[in-house]
């Protein structure tokens, strides 16, 4: 299977190439729950009303609640 090569060339800008999509891939929802956020300790993006936050550095951080693992396990037991 050869694949078609994608040729990216940035605009004069330097900001902004043409064969890159814009936007993001998180949905901007108008409901505050159901906004995702990525934890501060793992990096996954998780729905707002599955994190909590924790004062990590001196500073109050969105993190998985209960934590990282509890939430990966609760996840995983449900989808599977």
């Amino acid at each position: 299977m050869a694949k078609t090569e994608i040729k990216t060339t940035v605009l004069a800008d330097g900001l902004r190439y043409k064969s890159k999509v814009s936007g993001s891939p998180f949905v901007a929802s108008a409901s505050f729950g159901a906004a995702t956020m990525s934890c501060f300790l793992c990096g996954k993006h998780r729905a707002r009303s599955l994190m909590g936050t924790r004062k990590v550095l001196g500073k109050s951080q969105a993190v998985c609640a209960p934590s990282c693992k509890a939430l990966d396990e609760a996840l995983s037991g449900t989808s599977g």
